[in-house]
């Protein structure tokens, strides 16, 4: 029993090559598919990511006047090391404000007042600060207040921004993540499962006339069925797991790219389990769709 297992399996994986302009479209689409799908699980996981850790921190963007003494700067970064719940610090001289400018207009190492002459004359764009602080005392908000009034009282300073907006959405985001999370998750990998099923099974359709003649020659369901179900699996799980470094490849160059103040976002790549399920939901149901072909022929 164990040989005719093995040897109708292998049937299976070789139809695939006999049948290979069908099973090529079908592994395309199955790709296509899960792509689509994984970018919905990258968009899912990065808004839980963002708003489901309330984090226990402020982060304040603190701008200097263009012009202010880099000396008189540096010096207000220091102190802001000593602050009370001092968590991080990060800091961009006129300079490196112009050559993250650069980058995030895709010309990095280029020289940012040859490409855009208006921006030239000795650093038109202000030294800042993000400083990242955990709240003090029992009142948030006169915490924010008085925090916010110190950096604006420095020397030089013309502007400070805080985002203490993130932590309320983190928390209103904890009460109803568990009502969007799994529901969109199960609605999407049901979504991607149907889709691959009917994929897989217009590619039988292809093979209808295979399914007739075993069926003249009096072979078993079993014995039709099984062959079918490997190669559903094969090319479902093929194109789950292109489709899944399809979507890693996007996650590297897209991962940052609003990772910047104001924003300050990171695009996240999905978890395990939203992994997994971009590869067994496609083979799950090609090999159910294997299993059911031979129904109605």
């Amino acid at each position: 029993m164990s040989r005719v297992f093995v040897r109708l399996a292998r049937r299976g994986c070789s139809d695939l090559a006999l049948n290979a302009r069908a099973s090529m479209g079908a592994v395309f689409a199955l790709t296509l598919i899960s792509f689509l799908a994984g970018i919905f699980f990258m968009t899912l996981a990065t808004l839980d990511r963002q708003l489901g850790i309330a984090r226990a921190e402020t982060v304040f963007q603190v701008y200097w006047k263009a012009g202010t003494d880099l000396d008189q700067v540096r010096s207000a970064w220091e102190e802001y090391l000593h602050l009370p719940g001092f968590v991080s610090v990060k800091t961009y001289t006129p300079e490196q404000a112009m050559n993250e400018l650069g980058t995030r207009l895709g010309r990095g190492g280029a020289n940012m007042e040859t490409l855009f002459p208006f921006l030239s004359g000795g650093g038109p764009l202000p030294a800042t600060a993000l400083v990242a602080l955990i709240p003090q005392g029992q009142d948030p908000e006169k915490w924010l207040e008085e925090t916010s009034v110190y950096f604006r009282s420095q020397p030089g300073v013309s502007r400070v921004a805080s985002t203490p907006l993130r932590d309320e959405l983190g928390r209103a985001w904890k009460k109803v993540s568990r009502y969007v999370i799994w529901p969109s998750f199960a609605f999407m990998t049901l979504i991607l499962g149907l889709t691959a099923g009917n994929t897989l099974r217009l590619s039988v359709l292809a093979r209808a006339h295979e399914i007739e003649i075993l069926r003249l020659a009096g072979a078993y369901n079993w014995h039709i069925r099984l062959p079918f179900i490997v190669s559903g699996v094969v090319m479902g799980g093929a194109g789950g797991i292109l489709g899944l470094l399809l979507l890693y490849f996007l996650h590297t160059q897209i991962s940052d790219v609003l990772n910047f103040p104001p924003l300050l976002l990171r695009i996240y790549f999905p978890p395990p389990h939203m992994c997994a399920a971009l590869v067994l939901a496609p083979a799950a149901t090609a090999a159910l769709s294997g299993m059911l072909a031979v129904r109605g022929y």
